[in-house]
């Protein structure tokens, strides 16, 4: 569960995308990511535009059935020292899309929450996510608002069941009704995850019963855990119980 007030996702993605483009602005983009093996900062900028270039399309035009392709228009610059105002750009033609889409109308996706809103709040942790891995990549300070952290923890484990078809690894977390718990350590969030024969998911009825393993980091910390951008190992992240539960969990459940 998540007790967090809900976060304009919209306005957000705006400024996570600005703040993305400045940090590319005038970078060396040849600069390799350490987080994205195989990706140089170009890379990574080309994927995060291309990726809100396509959920923008399907907002736009209210898709309903899962799309035979994942190729985009991605109208990049000629040279790479056009990226960040490429960015910019795609940012802008979002936020004009959101304004004209009602956000809780039906629509295709491949997550838990079947409306156009689904696209906008998954926009902002793609961006997010990606920010901080060209901060890192640049040797810049990062920080996440807690807020949006603690968000981006709830997106993260209320959709994962349902991204199988991009992240086989999902299929190995299988179980017998083993529980991990993960705890925002600053407050205002906390998730029991469980791991069924059939499958895994989050647990609703009753999210305090006991856990066999317990993740516990602040929001920010924990978001980035999910993602696979640190490890649980690391000062800032505080984990017990059954190893083997979460060695599997952690093997499998990135994307």
């Amino acid at each position: 569960m998540n007790t967090a007030d809900p976060l304009d996702h919209g306005a957000a993605v705006a400024a996570e995308t600005a703040r993305f483009a400045a940090l590319v602005e005038g970078a060396d983009l040849t600069l390799p990511v350490p987080s994205c093996p195989g990706w140089t900062l170009a890379d990574l900028v080309r994927h995060t535009g291309g990726a809100q270039r396509m959920f923008t399309g399907l907002l736009r035009h209210r898709v309903q059935e899962r799309p035979a392709t994942r190729e985009v228009d991605m109208r990049l610059p000629e040279h790479e020292d056009g990226y960040a105002d490429w960015l910019a750009r795609g940012a802008a033609e979002a936020a004009e899309v959101f304004a004209a889409t009602d956000l809780d109308a039906p629509m295709w996706v491949w997550g838990a929450d079947g409306h156009a809103r689904f696209w906008v709040r998954r926009m902002l942790f793609e961006t997010l996510v990606h920010r901080v891995d060209a901060e890192r990549t640049l040797g810049r300070p990062f920080a996440i608002d807690r807020a949006a952290a603690r968000d981006g923890v709830d997106e993260f484990l209320v959709n994962l069941p349902f991204a199988a078809f991009f992240a086989p690894g999902l299929a190995a977390l299988r179980g017998s009704g083993q529980r991990i718990r993960f705890v925002c350590a600053d407050g205002g969030g906390e998730w029991v995850v469980a791991l069924r024969p059939d499958g895994f998911g989050l647990v609703t009825d009753d999210a305090r019963a006991d856990a066999d393993a317990t993740v516990r980091a602040d929001a920010a910390d924990l978001l980035l855990l999910l993602y696979g951008r640190v490890d649980r190992t690391t000062e800032a992240v505080s984990a017990s119980g059954d190893e083997a539960l979460l060695d599997l969990w952690f093997a499998n459940s990135a994307f």
